[in-house]
């Protein structure tokens, strides 16, 4: 936790950094109490018409195709987004840890045998893997697209670590461990993981921006997350039928992808940065 810290107030001294962390600081706090000012995302305010309203005082980003604020959902859609990349991100990098964690210190036939799978697992792209998937039930459950996403997401992540722990291995204050009598879990979980957390971190932060990426690429194909739940990449979906009469509907979603997806990209490369000054 410390190197995690030091690491994030490095983050907060760099521009890009601090404009990274500020933005989605920000998200987060409209994520969680944003909803509890805003009407109901569901809520149609036209039954008669079930028109689209441009954005104005009472609807600051217009109403979209079925009546609906658009601000409530883009708001919502943020905890989607949010709660999908975190959790997605956080198993793969635990699995991914955990994979090159064992892959890197034992070595030998257990290293070979995990690198091949890896390998062979890199050589299928995520998004195609993920659409055979997903096609096939005619509706996948919020929690299970998270699974899916998570755990196809670890295998770069796992050669990372293994880099890592190779070089760590070699190091003095591991080989004085062995030599004290430590336990290999203690080593890995006490000297490995500890030392191997920035560049951990920093794929963490990166890979948030490209799980919101994948969840609204996948919601946009309507392989994601389902109707009527509100998701950034469905409601850039459902404001395609009307694009030309009410862009809005689309581009507030399609603005705020851009945007969390920018900020996640600043902090990591400060984070990255922070790690290693040399790349700075």
């Amino acid at each position: 936790m410390r190197i995690i810290a030091e690491a994030l107030r490095t983050a907060w001294g760099t521009p890009r950094g601090r404009a990274g962390l500020m933005f989605l600081g920000f998200l987060v706090l409209l994520a969680l109490f944003g909803p509890l000012f805003l009407p109901d995302p569901a809520r149609q305010f036209d039954l008669d018409e079930l028109s689209t309203t441009p954005p104005s005082v009472e609807h600051p980003f217009g109403t979209d195709e079925l009546s609906r604020d658009v601000l409530s959902r883009v708001v919502n859609g943020a905890r989607i987004s949010l709660a999908v990349a975190a959790l997605a991100v956080g198993l793969s990098i635990t699995l991914g840890a955990g994979v090159g964690l064992v892959a890197g210190y034992w070595g030998g036939a257990v290293d070979a045998l995990l690198m091949r799978f890896v390998d062979g697992a890199l050589a299928i792209p995520r998004l195609f893997l993920l659409m055979i998937v997903l096609v096939v039930p005619d509706r996948v459950p919020l929690l299970a697209l998270i699974l899916l996403i998570g755990t196809t997401g670890w295998f770069a992540t796992s050669r990372l670590v293994r880099a890592e722990v190779l070089r760590l291995r070699e190091e003095t204050f591991v080989r004085a461990a062995e030599a004290l009598g430590a336990s290999r879990r203690r080593i890995i979980l006490r000297h490995l993981l500890v030392n191997a957390a920035g560049p951990l971190l920093v794929t963490a932060t990166l890979g948030v921006g490209d799980v919101i990426l994948l969840e609204s690429g996948l919601s946009f194909l309507g392989l994601g997350v389902q109707p009527p739940t509100p998701s950034w990449g469905g409601m850039v979906l459902d404001g395609r039928a009307v694009i030309e009469a009410a862009p809005w509907v689309s581009i507030f979603p399609g603005v705020a992808i851009v945007l969390t997806v920018l900020a996640t990209s600043l902090v990591g490369d400060a984070l990255r940065d922070a790690f290693d000054p040399r790349g700075a």
